[in-house]
């Protein structure tokens, strides 16, 4: 799948709001706030169950590479996530 594909598809997701669990959430985290190198994935089956991470991260800018983008798109269809969250802009990692 190509890139703008996966981000146009985690988007239309994200833009639906709160749909029920099981949720997916997105946390993007850099050096500084226009370059993103780890994303954050965290998954919650149902309300108030304990919370599953998973992080990837490259060089570069995780939000334009394909690959991590792809595999976010995989995971949120695997996880048949009813919520998709994206947390806006990019933390800092201190």
């Amino acid at each position: 799948m190509n890139l703008d594909k996966s981000t146009k598809r985690i988007a239309k997701r994200v833009k639906k709001g709160f749909q029920g669990y099981p949720q997916i959430s997105l946390a993007y985290f850099g050096e500084s706030t226009t370059c993103a190198t780890q994303v954050v994935v965290a998954y919650t089956s149902e309300e108030g169950a304990e919370i599953q991470e998973q992080k990837f991260s490259c060089q570069g800018d995780v939000r334009t590479d394909e690959t991590i983008q792809t595999t976010l798109w995989k995971v949120i269809e695997r996880a048949d996530a009813k919520t998709v969250l994206e947390v806006s802009g990019v933390a800092i990692i201190q």
